[in-house]
């Protein structure tokens, strides 16, 4: 079975930085796209960004833009959210996943099977 791991979130003061990584394990397809997306309180699940393994800038949501930067590690699987100048609005549970197919912008959660279990954001 495919299995994402998430791993780095925790709380810091509004301005701080936080960096996620997401390691995929059991995924056949090479190159795959990967990406976080996450969901605050009584909101759903949002794109905050995307990258293609085959190469090429990142995809962002406007949440993100111009303070989270998303890069990968081939050799190690894993994918990487360094968040900087964060917000109290970017509080939220974080979500990895991966896709077979070549994204050219941040597709819809619904349109996505594989999730990691989630990191907690908390930035007051």
């Amino acid at each position: 079975d495919v299995q994402l791991v998430e791993s780095g979130g925790g709380s810091v003061q509004a301005g701080g930085s936080l960096r996620l990584s997401c390691a995929v394990s059991s995924f056949t397809y090479n190159p795959y796209c990967m990406g976080w997306f996450r969901q605050g309180p009584g909101h759903g699940r949002e794109g905050v960004a995307g990258i293609y393994t085959g190469g090429g800038a990142g995809h962002y949501g406007d949440v993100g833009k111009g303070r989270f930067t998303i890069s990968h590690d081939n050799a190690k699987k894993t994918v990487y959210l360094q968040m900087n100048s964060l917000k109290p609005e970017d509080t939220g549970m974080y979500y990895c996943t991966i896709d077979n197919r070549r994204w050219y912008g941040l597709p819809l959660a619904t349109a996505l099977t594989y999730w990691g279990q989630g990191t907690q954001v908390t930035v007051s």
